[in-house]
Order: C-alpha cells, then structure tokens, then sequence
C-alpha cells in the first residue's frame, strides 16, 4: 500500500530468525511463546534489503530471551537504519512438545551484558503481561460478538 514491507511480514522473519538463534543455542526444537515487543523504526521501502540479527540473551530452566534487529540498506546508495528490534521467548522443547532445560549464556560484549543485565526485570514483565493476557482472555472468553444468541450476556 505505501511502498513498504507489511509490518506482519517484518514480524514473521523475526520469529524465524529469532527461532534460529534459539535452537542453535539451546540444539533443541524450540516454539515461540512470547513477543514483547516489536517496535517499528524505520520503514523497509521496496527495493531495499533487510538483514536480520538474532542471539539469545538470556536463559531461565528452558526459556531463552532472544534479541533480534532488522537492518535495511538502499543498495544505490549504501544508506542502512536499523528498522526494527524485538525481544521473543523461545521455549526449548522435547518430542512431545514439553519444556526441556537449556543452557546458561555468557555474555562477553558490552552489549550483551547490557542486555544481560536487564534480563530478569523483562521476564517478570513478561510474567505480568502473560497473567493479565489470561485475565483479558477468561473475561472475553470465546463468544463471537455477532452471534446474537451470546448478546445477552453480561461482560
């Protein structure tokens, strides 16, 4: 519509790639269990490149914080902005689905201790957000609103 990569798109190749660090680091299958954040930047104008960055900054039992930024380049005329970060929790999981341990990181670089650093307080908004999410979702439940059978209700 405006020349630019959907959003939604943007957000699938940092699932992917963010799934990639995690199973790298952890060599297990992983599942997505949370977004925190996706913040926008700068928009990917068609023609332009997109390069992706992903590592795991942190691990819990079997969950990884994983940090991942998209750059986008004009090649003509070598212009990049970072366009995109997130922060995802990768759960590491075994045959049957079910939560397997990981292994710890060590951070080394500046920023990945930074990162580090600032791991715990995220996971605890993270656990906060998740118990108001199931809140919302138990309050709403699974009625559709155009069944009229439902509108009766109290909310």
């Amino acid at each position: 519509m405006h020349g630019t990569l959907f959003g939604g798109k943007l957000m699938e190749y940092l699932d992917d790639v963010g799934a990639i660090a995690s199973t790298r680091h952890a060599r297990k299958p992983v599942v997505t269990a949370s977004t925190d954040s996706v913040d926008f930047l700068h928009p990917v104008k068609a023609g332009h490149t997109i390069c992706l960055e992903a590592f795991v900054t942190w691990t819990h039992r079997s969950s990884m914080e994983v940090f991942v930024k998209a750059i986008t380049e004009n090649l003509l005329t070598g212009e990049r902005q970072v366009c995109a970060t997130a922060f995802m929790t990768m759960v590491a999981v075994d045959a049957d689905g079910r939560p397997v341990e990981v292994p710890p990181v060590y951070p080394e670089t500046e920023e990945e201790k930074w990162l580090y650093d600032g791991a715990e307080e995220r996971m605890n908004y993270r656990k906060k957000r998740s118990k108001d999410s199931k809140v919302l979702a138990e309050k709403f439940g699974t009625d559709f609103p155009w069944d009229s059978s439902n509108n009766n209700k109290e909310r």
